[in-house]
Parts: C-alpha cells; sequence; structure tokens
C-alpha cells in the first residue's frame, strides 16, 4: 500500500480507544487543574491579612486584583482545552478523529499523543 493512501486512511479502532482513554485522562486532569484554579480565585478575596499592614493597603489591592484577573484567564483558559478535548473526543466517537481539517491527511501519532486536542497537521499549522 502506498504511504498516500495509508496517509489518508482513519486511525484503526485500537487506535480510536488508544487516544479514548488519553483523552479521558487528560479530560480528568484538567478538571482537576480547574478546581484548583477556581478554588485560588475564590480564596483570593481574603487571605487573612486584611489589616496588618495597612499602610500597604493600595498596594495589596492592586496586587489582590491582578492575581483574581490572571487567575480568572487560568480559568477561562482550562475551560476552552476542558472543551476542546471533549470535542476530540466526539471525534473518536464519530471516528474522524486525528484527521487534519485542512489536508485530510492522518495527524501522525506523535502529534496527537502530545496535542490530544489536535486537529491540524504540523504541516497544516506551519501553513497558518
Amino acid at each position: 500500500m502506498s504511504t498516500t493512501a495509508e496517509s489518508k486512511e482513519r486511525y484503526s479502532d485500537a487506535d480510536l480507544a488508544y487516544f479514548k482513554q488519553l483523552l479521558q485522562e487528560k479530560i480528568a486532569d484538567a478538571k482537576e487543574q480547574y478546581e484548583l484554579i477556581k478554588s485560588a480565585y475564590m480564596n483570593d478575596a481574603n487571605n487573612g491579612t486584611d489589616d496588618t499592614a495597612p499602610q500597604f493597603k493600595a498596594f495589596d489591592e492592586g496586587s489582590e486584583v491582578m492575581s483574581r484577573e490572571t487567575s480568572s484567564q487560568l480559568a477561562i483558559r482550562q475551560e476552552k482545552f476542558i472543551r476542546d478535548l471533549k470535542n476530540a473526543l466526539v471525534r473518536v466517537e464519530n471516528k474522524t478523529y486525528g484527521i487534519c481539517r485542512v489536508t485530510g491527511l492522518k495527524i501522525k501519532k506523535e502529534r496527537l499523543e502530545l496535542v490530544p486536542h489536535a486537529t491540524l497537521s504540523i504541516e497544516a499549522k506551519n501553513m497558518q
């Protein structure tokens, strides 16, 4: 079989089962990270030292706002990552996982192991 014909095929059911397991593990890890970020965001409001150094209150408030913004941005980014992983899981179920949405060719297994929610091959990504 030629490599061109081979690269146009989808991943085997065994490969898809492997990727499904990988995605489920990544989703579980990502959800755990999201909960940590969210709890850090909630706890930023009160660290118990509100009136120990009143002369630095303005600095602390600015720092607190910046910390909350950073936590919020991290939480939003983590939510998007979880959504992307879940979308990849849907593609596994549809047996379209691992196919580049630009070239229609299989995305290399090594790339999918590193970036399991990838929808573009390296070649297509480099064309952007």
